[in-house]
């Protein structure tokens, strides 16, 4: 990672978030100047609940306005969230709650996983939806994971 990307990462963290990884990513238009567009592949463990991972695909905008971070990103996402261990809850969660959250344009765009607890059918719930200051997007994705024991739990 440049300095330049890492300086604006660093910026952009809110605390109390998860931070994502990077899995892999694929090509999708080739760009003469920059980078070019891609879909990311992310992960990332939800900061309140051990034993949960979470991965997430989304749009990364290329080119020379990509490359220095001023494009902006498409709404369009998708997520996956997988019981990966014991699930051990680190306090009180509260429905709606932010767990991942990632500016996708200069200002004014963001793409943010929220969780929710179907407490009668013992699940968590995973939204991932875009933002903006002045018109959001109704595109989103959703994903649960049951919680079950796990090994000799």
């Amino acid at each position: 990672m440049n300095l330049f990307k890492g300086y604006v990462l660093g910026l952009l963290v809110l605390p109390g978030l998860a931070l994502a990884e990077t899995i892999g990513e694929v090509s999708t238009v080739f760009k003469w100047v920059g980078p070019n567009d891609k879909i990311v592949v992310e992960a990332f463990d939800d900061p309140k609940v051990d034993g949960v991972t979470c991965y997430l695909s989304r749009a990364k905008t290329g080119g020379v306005k990509g490359g220095l971070g001023l494009a902006e990103d498409r709404a369009e996402a998708s997520i996956a969230c997988r019981q990966v261990g014991p699930i051990v809850f680190k306090g009180k969660l509260k429905d709606g709650e932010e767990v991942f959250k990632e500016r996708t344009s200069l200002v004014f765009k963001t793409m943010q996983v929220v969780r929710f607890f179907d407490a009668k059918r013992n699940t968590l719930v995973y939204l991932v939806y875009s933002d903006r200051v002045i018109e959001g997007s109704p595109q989103n994705a959703v994903t649960a994971i049951p919680i079950l024991p796990w090994g000799q739990q």
